[in-house]
């Protein structure tokens, strides 16, 4: 008789034989049991074998490296970047740091993308030699987004990688070591918020990140390669405007942004605390350019951090924004200023073009955009003119009335549909809309010396000529209702002499913004602030 576990062997009953054939089937239920305890045993000692870390051959060739305490140097790792890898196909290993971007382990295989910047490469680990199935498994379960150090060799391989910056090569992963781990979970994926912003696309299954959540997880957002784009040019744009000035003559000088009273009048300033009194935050640095000039500076800029606290929540307002001002002193007539500013705007754009090639592309692959036209020299037109273009297409707007928004939009589209440009300047506006500080013109007392500047329709610099007589000031001053003893040292540096000047002040974030033809200024400053965003 056999037991209900197939596994023991019953024995005979005592004092009774045993028959021939319950004893052949005994011995076969015996064998039989035998075979399968020999089996486990063989199952459990390759399980056993398979997690046995003194089998692993890649054992101190990855894992997860020390925190960095500049404990080491490590002077014998030569690292390279991505960008300059193809220089190295065929030679000896060397290392790379950067982000994991993905990583798939397929089979016996893991398929690594690193990324630096906007550069990435295709990394791959195949099981044999000094690469264990370990090893492999550890790269297939990087967090997305980990920095690493990885050392390989570069590999020509036959057919393009497409979805690499690094086509034509892929690294031979040799060590594999995460420097930085990143969370398992991301508040937003690197490829979602990379995705072109096609609106037409109606695909429900297209993943989309709203400008909340960039702007709340702005670190992960700004690894996109259209946001490098953007702030490398951005960064372009400072140091044109700083190399074609100086070499023009100017003189970078930095102005105080704590100052005593509102830079333009009016209320939209920021108070903060003084000591025992109050203060402001500088909504430009106009005074203290117009002082450098009465110091004898000739000419001027000055790039820094501008303030309005006005509570505009458009596409192109900001409570904090980047300024680039300029000043300069001329001999007979602003137009020498007004031309000045014309021609540094055109070297700009032309630097834009020529320098920043690469950078404008990789915005226009997640942005589409229409390249932006300039003439040289730039197109000037007189306010007058601007409201008989408007009038012309049917839109009334009085002769001494500020441009509105869509006004400004609108004599864009036409003066681009007639001169075929999206830069021009709009000179002689009407002085009641001016800062107090402004020259009326000797002409015609409805309209001043004073310009604005526009990109695709928008403006994006304010200027005129100052007046620079004490007398006549302070006269403007009191028209403006503004407190004389408040800017008492701004009206006295022009009781020692000063040159007739004039200039103005550029908002650096919309100037990118407009050249690059994007909807908001939130994506061309990296960290934004309007009047409801004070972090991060």
């Amino acid at each position: 008789m056999v037991a209900d576990n197939e596994d023991s062997v019953t024995p005979p009953i005592e004092g009774k034989a045993t028959s021939a054939k319950a004893a052949k089937k005994q011995a076969k239920e015996a064998l039989k049991a035998a075979k399968k305890a020999e089996y486990k045993a063989a199952a459990s000692q390759a399980a056993n074998n398979a997690g046995d870390n003194s089998e692993d051959s890649s054992k101190g060739r990855y894992g997860i490296a020390e925190v960095i305490m500049s404990k080491d140097k490590y002077e014998d790792r030569h690292f390279v970047a991505i960008a300059n890898l193809a220089q190295y196909i065929g030679k000896s290993a060397i290392w790379l740091r950067g982000r994991v971007h993905t990583s798939r382990a397929k089979g016996k295989q893991c398929f690594l993308i690193l990324r630096q910047q906007s550069s990435t490469v295709q990394c791959i680990l195949s099981v044999g030699g000094d690469t264990s199935k370990q090893m492999v498994k550890f790269a297939g379960n990087i967090h997305k987004e980990s920095i690493v150090d990885i050392q390989g060799k570069a590999v020509a391989v036959p057919s393009k990688i497409e979805s690499c910056t690094e086509q034509n090569l892929e690294l031979a992963v040799q060590q594999l070591f995460v420097v930085s781990q990143a969370k398992a979970q991301l508040p937003l994926q690197i490829e979602d918020a990379s995705r072109p912003d096609n609106l037409d696309d109606t695909d429900a299954l297209t993943t989309r990140v709203n400008q909340d959540t960039r702007l709340d997880n702005r670190v992960l957002d700004l690894r996109t390669p259209a946001n490098q784009a953007i702030f490398r040019l951005e960064a372009g744009v400072c140091r044109l405007f700083r190399d074609i000035l100086t070499e023009k003559g100017f003189t970078e000088i930095h102005t105080p942004k704590i100052i005593s009273a509102a830079s333009e009048g009016g209320a939209n300033v920021f108070t903060v605390s003084y000591f025992k009194d109050s203060a402001y935050l500088a909504q430009s640095p106009q005074l203290y350019k117009q002082m450098a000039i009465a110091a004898d500076f000739d000419k001027v800029f000055t790039v820094g951090a501008v303030f309005r606290a006005e509570d505009s929540n458009t596409h192109r307002h900001l409570t904090e924004f980047v300024g680039l001002d300029l000043e300069m002193a001329f001999k007979y007539h602003y137009h020498e200023v007004l031309y000045t500013i014309g021609d540094t705007f055109t070297a700009m754009f032309k630097g834009l073009r020529d320098l920043y090639a690469l950078e404008i592309e990789a915005v226009r692959q997640q942005f589409n955009v229409e390249p932006f036209k300039f003439l040289e020299p730039s197109l000037v037109l007189k306010f007058s003119d601007g409201v008989a273009m408007l009038r012309e297409a049917g839109i009334e707007t009085g002769d001494e009335e500020d441009l509105s928004t869509p006004n400004e939009k609108m004599l864009g589209r036409l003066v681009k549909a007639k001169y075929d440009t999206d830069f021009y300047i709009l000179d002689k506006f009407p002085l009641a809309i001016r800062p107090f500080y402004t020259m009326p013109d000797p002409n015609n007392p409805v309209y001043s010396n004073s310009y604005d500047m526009f990109m695709r329709g928008e403006e994006i610099l304010s200027g005129a000529q100052r007046i620079h007589d004490a007398e006549f000031l302070t006269e403007r001053a009191k028209h403006h209702g503004i407190d004389i003893n408040k800017i008492a040292a701004y009206i006295e540096s022009f009781r020692f002499g000063c040159p007739p000047h004039a200039g103005g002040g550029i908002g650096l974030e919309r100037v990118v913004m407009l050249y690059l033809g994007l909807d908001n200024i939130r994506k061309t400053s990296m960290f934004p602030r309007d009047p409801k965003r004070l972090t991060p």
